[in-house]
């Protein structure tokens, strides 16, 4: 740290001391500032160039690919779009992207495949399953919503990663961390309330109040996935590497293809696509690119959140994720024309608080267990 000192000699006099000590305490936030912008230079040193390009690319994927991801899906309904399993289907068709990022870190850096046992197969499976009831349930709320309210209510995830992680990975939770829970509920019910001023005009009472308990349950089940994710790692791969997650991903991904793909034959949407195409507000064409770059910009904004995780911490991620919900919503008043009531901007607001305060507490929580 660069904060000043006396070296005092044999033979000086009192007030000499009290005459420095008083013009040091006087300028302790510009000293702060000092300190802040040293430590900040100091960690740029420390890596290289190609770590903070990585990072920023890592931290534009985010802040890009997922909320474009969001827009997509409700262009898509917005435009004559109708299934929820094709959008579920969407989601993980791109996991083919995070192979290709995955195989050269094999012969690169000189990894070798994680072993697959009969517990982290069956776990594998488990979250799988899971991740496509999980897009199922927010393909019904982005059919029925708006996209900046979705995103909105897509924000309670946060409340259930908390509660489960504290339930199921004994995670230490403070009281910032509850305080963030009671804000973001706040804000969840100002929505809820302002319902009238938002709805579609071709949505009816019912399918918005689906739309609402579907992207609550769906924001429920996602923390459940993160909480069980991290168990994984807990208890049966015993460490946090960036290939490892990636083969997560990859496996969780390909396990949730597997069975949205079932879903979907189930339930003839693959036949149905050529009809919907054509029937599309802008043809066939724009059709598929909707599908296609909504496949893209998930799978994007996953690895740009997995290699923020580990380039940086898990508190960046967090700020880059508050970040992403106004953005969101933002992003579609601007470009869909999303309504916007005081009500909305009101719970944003207090949203965008309540993830402050919850990154607030999960840094006091990692300061405490570091020492």
């Amino acid at each position: 740290m660069n904060q000043p000192f006396l070296e005092v000699e044999a033979g000086e006099r009192m007030e000499e001391e009290e005459e420095e000590e008083t013009p040091e305490s006087s300028v302790t936030l510009w000293d702060q500032i000092s300190n802040l912008r040293t430590m900040a230079w100091e960690a740029y040193k420390r890596k290289p160039i190609s770590h903070w390009i990585l990072l920023v690319l890592s931290s534009a994927a985010m802040l890009i690919a997922f909320p474009a991801s969001s827009l997509l899906s409700r262009v898509y309904y917005a435009n004559g779009g109708t299934s929820k399993w094709i959008i579920s289907w969407v989601s993980v068709a791109g996991w083919p992207l995070t192979a290709l990022i995955l195989l050269p870190t094999y012969f690169f850096c000189k990894t070798s495949p994680t072993p697959l046992d009969l517990k982290l197969t069956a776990s594998y499976i488990m979250l799988g399953f899971l991740s496509a009831a999980d897009n199922l349930m927010y393909a019904y709320a982005y059919a029925y919503l708006p996209a900046s309210t979705a995103s909105l209510l897509a924000s309670s995830s946060l409340i259930f990663s908390a509660l489960f992680g504290y339930v199921i990975v004994k995670n230490k939770v403070n009281a910032s961390m509850i305080n963030a829970i009671v804000i973001i509920t706040a804000a969840m019910t100002i929505i809820a309330l302002d319902s009238d001023s938002d709805r579609y005009g071709n949505i009816t009472d019912r399918q918005y109040i689906m739309g609402f308990i579907w992207d609550i349950l769906g924001s429920a089940l996602h923390g459940l996935i993160f909480a069980l994710s991290e168990l994984v790692f807990v208890k049966l791969l015993g460490r946090r590497s960036f290939h490892v997650v990636l083969e997560q991903q990859i496996m969780v991904s390909l396990v949730a293809f597997l069975f949205t793909t079932i879903g979907v034959i189930a339930n003839k949407d693959f036949q149905g696509m050529k009809s919907e195409a054509n029937t599309f507000e802008g043809g066939a064409a724009a059709y598929y690119q909707v599908l296609i770059w909504g496949a893209i910009t998930f799978q994007l904004g996953v690895l740009g959140g997995t290699a923020v995780l580990f380039l940086a911490s898990t508190v960046l991620a967090g700020v880059l994720n508050a970040i992403r919900v106004p953005l969101t919503s933002i992003a579609a008043v601007i470009l869909l024309h999303d309504p916007m009531s005081g009500f909305k901007i009101l719970s944003m607001i207090i949203t965008f608080w309540g993830f402050a305060s919850y990154i607030y507490g999960s840094s006091s929580v990692s300061k405490v267990s570091s020492l």
